[in-house]
């Protein structure tokens, strides 16, 4: 697991989260040194799973990364891991914390991470999974890297995550395929539903009660239950399914609990997570 992205994203939190999972962990390795490295946990007892961090701090050697990491696959799977925020968050971050960036003390903030989006643009291109950090504390995104990235001992050892969201507030960035729901009759305008959330049973028996989602239900089930075992035989380890409609409290929180619940009584492990339901 090699673990890049923006200072300030959490890159530390989710390098110790890799840790806890039995990760051998390093943090700023130099980029001359990580197909060494990979040759030496793909020859090793004692590495079996080996996360270590490569970021702006590199300085120009960042610009070699994406022809060597043709090499370190060639020796072992490596899954690259960006991890980014909003400007507003990080500059926030960085206000509580009062830590100079790593592109120099004497810069502005709000310059130095323009610049760093600027040069990890590149490495960003080739991540196989992008995290926006902006809503997580630090103990949140703890938790979500432990959950996304845990290996399971069965043979279904594809880990699957069924997210909710508002499409007013953006796209998960790292959904993997992702439905639209605003299809379906908003509870919204029920008054007796509007301060609910789609886990309510009263919301529930109110969408579910429509033939269109009992229908979309079932075709996504049918093609959710094709894909799967594709996605495994392809060495897949996780799968972000996302379900949008419009502001993420009542439609994709419903869709999101049922298709997971389907899922999983064929033997599969499936997480919920609602990204805008509110609490």
């Amino acid at each position: 697991m090699i673990l890049t992205g923006l200072s300030g994203s959490g890159k530390a939190s989710a390098l110790k989260a890799f840790e806890d999972l039995g990760f051998y962990a390093v943090d700023n390795m130099p980029v001359s040194l990580t197909t060494h490295f990979a040759e030496l946990v793909a020859h090793s007892r004692d590495i079996r799973r080996a996360a270590l961090v490569v970021d702006v701090r590199e300085g120009q050697s960042l610009e070699q990364f994406p022809a060597i990491l043709q090499e370190i696959r060639s020796i072992l799977p490596t899954t690259v891991l960006f991890l980014e925020a909003s400007r507003a968050a990080l500059l926030a971050r960085y206000s509580e914390t009062r830590r100079p960036h790593p592109l120099g003390r004497q810069a502005r903030v709000s310059g130095a991470l323009h610049e760093e989006r600027r040069l990890l643009e590149p490495i960003r291109k080739v991540a196989d999974v992008v995290i926006d950090t902006t809503k997580f504390n630090v103990h949140e995104l703890r938790a979500y890297i432990q959950s996304k990235f845990v290996r399971e001992s069965d043979g279904k050892s594809l880990h699957i995550s069924s997210v909710s969201f508002g499409y007013k507030h953006g796209v998960p960035l790292d959904a993997d395929l992702v439905f639209d729901v605003r299809f379906l009759p908003n509870p919204h305008f029920v008054p007796e539903f509007r301060d609910l959330t789609g886990k309510d049973p009263k919301v529930e028996n109110y969408i579910i009660g429509f033939p269109q989602t009992r229908e979309f239900l079932d075709r996504v089930t049918e093609l959710l239950l094709f894909l799967l075992p594709h996605y495994i035989s392809e060495g897949k380890s996780y799968l972000t399914l996302a379900f949008g409609c419009t502001g993420g409290q009542h439609r994709s929180v419903m869709i999101a609990e049922e298709i997971a619940r389907r899922i999983e009584r064929h033997g599969y492990r499936v997480k919920t997570a609602h990204r805008d339901m509110p609490h």
